[in-house]
């Protein structure tokens, strides 16, 4: 078969499980795209899959579960993951005055607007920066150290984060240089403690009796499932349709600003971009409705545009998604690494031009499964989740993919590396607030910068 072929194939197949296994998990509430996303995509990485798949599989996935994770957060008042939070208010608002609908309807054409947008700028700014590629890559340890105390500062833990990255690239050493003792090398067992971490942690607190006291609920937590109204025919409605005028434009507006700006958390773009936009309308349901249109496009751009600029332009993981997330797009030992000076990930085996013509697939097969799921669907499935969905069990299968991963790249040491770093990762996340972002960053830190400095000093 031709090679070209080949890939597509693979992609197009690759694209749409991750879409259809992403909407799926958008649908339940608190799953967190790093540990959702972040493990799925390493098991692809590691099973072989062709670059072009790989990459489809995560993009696709994203884009989906940013448009499902709109259900819970409308129609049942829970944010569907960590992205979702910055809409939950407005989305709220609209639930108590009837038309929890109308919310949905909105968030999820702005997201699909706003990925189509995305893909395009998101790959002509890494073109534009794509020229300092190399001098990037060559001072990656000092780059990866900046990185690490700007994202570090800016994270929910402010100078708390920027302390706790000494401990905890302390411990990365330490690891490395017990599992060295016994002539194993790890990898991909840090990245997934890192991803899993604050799941460990609920998992002690568990164990605890004094945790366990305050976590028990004497009675089954209940939900008040929204109506929703069908006011369209046919199965796949235009969002443009679905957005008036203005909505649109500023829709894509704020995709093509927040698509330049990918060194920012997406959560904190969510935030901002919503409240530029909110001061420019003075009607208050026409505000509610479209602060939450352009703001569930921006965790969609956000999430494009912070994994694309960084893929293409340096191969290098600098922003909180790619260093998060899409941290198995760069750095998934022994298939994908970044060592030095080397490089050896999508970076290194696409184009610019593949990348923006499977990111375009990926928007089209997330928008085939995922957008008219959302539309016509989503009472249904939200019931379904919420009344025969363990989240017991979604975690348990997560736990259980994460422990063959690390058992599978070094034994014993590799499933205690990923305990001892997922514990310490989730009482960082949990207490205070030191996201797995600027974990990762500390992870690179560790492996890049401290070795740099070492040569330095000496």
């Amino acid at each position: 078969m031709n090679p070209l072929y080949h890939d597509i194939l693979f992609a197009l197949l690759m694209g749409l499980i991750g879409a259809v296994v992403f909407a799926g998990i958008g649908l339940i509430s608190g799953t967190d795209e790093t540990t959702t996303l972040a493990p799925l995509t390493l098991l692809v990485v590691l099973l072989g899959v062709p670059p072009a798949g790989v990459f489809t599989f995560f993009l696709a996935g994203a884009i989906s579960k940013h448009m499902t994770h709109a259900i819970p957060t409308a129609l049942l008042g829970i944010p569907g993951d960590t992205s979702a939070v910055p809409l939950l208010q407005d989305a709220d608002t609209l639930r108590h005055l009837g038309v929890p609908h109308i919310a949905l309807r909105k968030m999820i054409s702005g997201g699909i607007i706003a990925a189509l947008v995305a893909v395009p700028a998101a790959v002509l700014f890494a073109v534009l920066l794509a020229p300092f590629g190399k001098a990037i890559a060559a001072a990656a340890p000092w780059v990866f150290l900046l990185a690490a105390l700007i994202i570090a500062y800016f994270s929910g833990g402010r100078w708390a984060g920027v302390a706790a990255l000494v401990p905890f690239v302390f411990v990365i050493i330490a690891l490395q240089a017990v599992t060295a003792a016994y002539h194993v090398k790890l990898g991909v067992s840090y990245f997934l403690g890192i991803a899993v971490g604050p799941l460990i942690a609920d998992l002690f607190s568990v164990l605890s009796p004094a945790d366990r006291v305050a976590m028990r609920r004497e009675t089954a937590r209940t939900f008040s499932l929204a109506p929703d109204v069908k006011g369209w025919g046919g199965y796949f409605p235009n969002p443009l349709r679905v957005l008036d005028a203005k909505q649109a434009r500023l829709t894509i507006g704020s995709a093509t600003v927040s698509s330049a700006t990918f060194v920012f958390s997406p959560v904190a773009m969510t935030i901002v971009i919503g409240e530029l936009i909110g001061a420019r309308i003075h009607h208050a349901y026409h505000r509610l409705t479209t602060v939450l249109a352009a703001r569930n496009g921006v965790t969609e751009a956000t999430y494009i545009a912070e994994t694309l600029i960084p893929l293409i332009a340096f191969g290098l993981p600098l922003s909180p998604v790619a260093a998060g997330p899409a941290g198995p797009l760069f750095n998934a030992p022994p298939r994908f690494f970044v060592e030095g000076g080397h490089i050896q990930n999508l970076h290194t085996m696409m184009t610019s031009w593949e990348f923006l013509g499977y990111g375009l697939m990926s928007v089209v097969l997330a928008g085939l499964i995922a957008y008219p799921l959302s539309m016509n669907f989503a009472h249904r499935a939200a019931s379904f989740v919420a009344r025969r969905i363990s989240h017991e069990a979604i975690i348990a299968t997560f736990m259980g993919l994460v422990v063959v991963i690390g058992y599978w790249e070094g034994k014993l040491l590799g499933v205690l590396c990923v305990l001892t770093v997922g514990l310490l990762g989730g009482v960082l996340a949990r207490k205070f607030a030191v996201n797995t972002g600027v974990q990762f960053m500390g992870y690179y830190t560790a492996v890049l910068s401290v070795p740099a400095l070492t040569k330095l000093i000496a």
